[in-house]
């Protein structure tokens, strides 16, 4: 498989950057992981990169010096190599975000896990970053709220957990190994609350009552394959990988557990948003909008689009971001299980937070604030809640 980082970038005007992340989490003794830092770990057809900013990672790019209110000269925005970020898929390959942002040049920087994308957006690396949203709100309660804002969803749903086949309930878990993609990410957050709704105690550095070792997704598969993990709660592409590929059988779907009573719509929770540094959206409030304007025409062309051609532009562009496409059958069971919505679902915020501080992954805070759907709003036809929890 060639490198994805010495690929051109297929929109004009817009330029990709690809780098390496690796994770630095204590893991459970018997599963003896060695993943080499900067190692693009893509097994088979895998479509996940890992993320340009780690601890050690080189000082921020300078920020451009564009006058507060112009455009600005750059947008920097990141997201993942995953199905659940179709919107970016799309919006960079078919040019909606670059067509919209005009004479402002578009980089994009393609991350594995919420928690690195956040920690790039922070460092002034990115200005902006499709991600899921417990890494969002631990962000804006770390900085006392003065970090991002959440301007619009992306995605609900495509979360699952899957499992060995043996495994036929929670209680068959305990002592078990399962993986999430990284610490404190989305599906890290959401896998630590069901087991403890089960009764288990999960601990951060991976002991407890069941083991969870935050481990890279395309590894995730490579590992299950081998037998050293019992099963990941996983975005989509990879629970349906696990599943068609790795002969995983799914124990718990997410959207099972949220009745639509915080949202009003069963079965849906956010899965993937928008968020941009607070900084520049207050610096260039036009860029932002354009930036939305894109977002908005590439949710709309999801969901009006045919799905064999939906499937083969999300599957061109999973190549051009991470190196491989999706078998057929792969990204076809992903589609399903997803829903592509600019609505972030922000009455289910206050239960993300709660899970976060429940797996000790966030602390108690005010969450009010966190959203500015202002933008969003001037730009779509319908008006998306905040539900109280900011600027509509």
């Amino acid at each position: 498989m060639s490198d994805p980082s010495s690929k051109s970038p297929e929109q004009p005007g817009s330029t990709r950057i690809v780098a390496g992340q690796s994770a630095t989490f204590k893991r459970p003794l018997g599963l003896k992981i060695g993943i080499a830092a900067g190692i693009l770990a893509l097994v088979g057809g895998g479509a996940a990169v890992a993320s340009a900013v780690n601890n050690n990672s080189a000082p921020a790019t300078v920020q451009e010096t564009t006058p507060a209110g112009n455009p600005a000269a750059e947008l920097k925005l990141g997201y993942f190599g995953n199905v659940t970020h179709a919107p970016a898929l799309v919006g960079v390959s078919q040019g909606h975000i670059a067509d919209e942002l005009g004479d402002t040049k578009l980089t994009t920087q393609v991350f594995n896990a919420g928690p690195a994308a956040i920690e790039a957006l922070n460092a002034g690396a990115i200005d902006a970053t499709y991600i899921g949203p417990n890494p969002a709100i631990n962000s804006y309660v770390k900085s006392a709220g003065e970090s991002v804002h959440i301007v619009a969803g992306a995605a609900a749903g495509g979360a699952q957990l899957v499992v060995k086949p043996e495994i036929n309930s929670a209680a068959d878990l305990k002592g078990k190994t399962l993986a999430s993609p990284q610490l404190g990410g989305t599906q890290d957050v959401a896998l630590r609350a069901w087991l403890a709704s089960q009764g288990y105690k999960t601990n951060v550095d991976g002991s407890g009552d069941v083991a969870i070792n935050p481990t890279e997704n395309a590894q995730t598969l490579k590992l299950f394959q081998d037998g050293k993990l019992d099963g990941a709660w996983l975005p989509e592409p990879w629970a349906s990988r696990l599943v068609l590929t790795a002969g995983a059988k799914v124990l718990v779907d997410e959207k099972d557990l949220w009745d639509g009573s915080l949202s009003g719509k069963p079965g849906e929770f956010p899965t993937t948003i928008l968020i941009v540094s607070q900084k520049f959206a207050a610096d260039h409030p036009d860029t932002v909008k354009a930036l939305l304007k894109g977002h908005v025409k590439s949710v709309e062309w999801l969901n009006g689009a045919a799905d064999g051609e939906k499937a083969s532009v999300i599957n061109a562009a999973l190549k051009e971001a991470a190196g491989a496409e999706l078998k057929a059958d792969v990204i076809d069971r992903s589609l399903k299980n997803i829903v592509f919505t600019v609505d972030p679902l922000a009455g289910t915020y206050e239960k993300l937070l709660a899970d976060g501080v429940a797996a000790g992954t966030t602390k108690q805070a005010d969450i009010n604030g966190i959203f500015n759907l202002a933008a969003l709003n001037s730009v779509a036809d319908e008006k998306t809640s905040a539900a109280g929890l900011g600027k509509e």
